[in-house]
């Protein structure tokens, strides 16, 4: 094990460990009153130490007074409860490097199978993150809007990410999905099998671009009493605004404007070649399509945060970050920033669809298993 330690800073959290100051925010136990307790001290005493292999120095274990469970170090890790903690952080910036699964299994000799828990359980904690540290303190009143087209499985499960923009910093706000029905030029035999499957599997709400667009907003204008909101012409966008009940102006761009600096949707657009740009399963006739939507919907948490607060603002201008100009970070993250500590789920107002998102109930039409996430040690 000996050379895995220097990878193990990619993703080990190694800093409480070694401040003899350290002490743990609350009771990992969401069932004790002291779970959500952040104010003051909380009883609690040190409970012996065991040993982790690949890590030298001893984990300190520690027991609630109040609820007699007990826990470690380890508990507030990023890491916690994993077997290969010096893949995450490699993982982080390899999703967001255009590598499918199978390319990231080849280079970190590991199977798909496990980078794709690690990028779930990675999903997880970005949109903890983003929620928890950007829970609307410093309000949105400008938006731009668009929908990015995707698929899941195949060609005939089309779907819609609709993705919020701050034109002024380029933050990437918010982003939720929309399942789509296949449209566009088919081949009388691909209608026939559109047909063949929304008989057997069902059709997709035709409203669910109006209601995704919608709780976007909503989630993103909750603290402002007025909007400016800047989209093109979606014929579902305008039906989307009026459900927020905030005061909106609408700026409508058609779509076939040159998509220059000088369109007033360029922030959106520039999101929006970002993800085709870093995203393998986004790509244009790619073999790395995803699978399941739920797992676009996990590496889009991982680019949201990459975006915000890792990825210049500029490429000609670097070392300043959406983040930064938003006056919400005061330097560049690194890898480590973005796997500082351990996010509970119970601790984080996370929307609606968020929440739904963080318990993988998503699901796949195509796939008869479709698992949700209710694991006790993964978060």
């Amino acid at each position: 094990m000996s050379g895995l330690a220097p990878a193990l800073l990619w993703g080990m959290n190694t800093h409480h460990r070694a401040d003899p100051t350290w002490t743990p925010p609350h009771c990992p136990n969401r069932n004790c009153p002291y779970h959500k307790h952040s104010h003051g001290p909380w009883p609690y005493r040190k409970h012996g130490f065991y040993r982790r292999r690949g890590v030298q120095k001893p984990v300190q274990r520690l027991k609630c007074r109040t609820c007699g469970v007990t826990f470690s170090t380890q508990t507030f890790s990023t890491t916690y409860w994993q077997k290969r903690p010096e893949l995450t952080g490699q993982i982080l910036l390899k999703s967001v490097g255009c590598m499918a699964l199978r390319q990231m299994a080849h280079d970190l000799h590991t199977s798909p199978e496990t980078i794709a828990r690690h990028l779930a359980r990675l999903g997880r904690h970005c949109l903890l993150l983003h929620a928890q540290t950007y829970s609307g303190d410093l309000p949105h009143r400008t938006l731009a809007i668009d929908g990015f087209e995707s698929f899941e499985f195949s060609q005939f499960f089309p779907c819609h990410f609709n993705v919020a923009v701050e034109p002024e910093t380029d933050f990437f706000v918010h982003f939720t999905d929309s399942e789509l029905r296949r449209k566009g030029r088919m081949t009388a035999q691909q209608k026939r099998r559109r047909k063949e499957l929304e008989a057997q599997l069902g059709r997709p709400d035709p409203k669910a671009v109006r209601n995704g667009m919608a709780d976007l907003l909503r989630w993103s204008l909750r603290k402002v009493d007025w909007a400016i909101v800047r989209s093109d012409e979606h014929p579902a966008y305008p039906r989307a605004i009026e459900e927020v009940g905030v005061p909106i102006r609408h700026e409508t761009t058609h779509s076939k404007a040159p998509r220059t600096a000088h369109n007033p949707l360029w922030p959106v657009n520039l999101l929006d070649l970002l993800i085709r740009h870093c995203q393998a399963c986004h790509k244009r006739e790619t073999i790395a399509f995803a699978k399941r939507r739920q797992g676009a919907i996990d590496r889009m948490a991982v680019l949201l945060v990459w975006r915000n607060t890792i990825k210049s603002h500029r490429e000609k201008r670097p070392g300043v970050t959406p983040a930064m100009l938003r006056g919400l970070t005061d330097r560049v993250w690194r890898v480590a920033d973005v796997l500082r500590r351990r996010l509970f789920p119970d601790r984080t107002e996370l929307p609606t669809r968020w929440r739904q998102y963080y318990e993988r109930r998503v699901h796949t039409r195509a796939l008869k298993v479709n698992r949700v996430h209710d694991l006790k040690y993964a978060f």
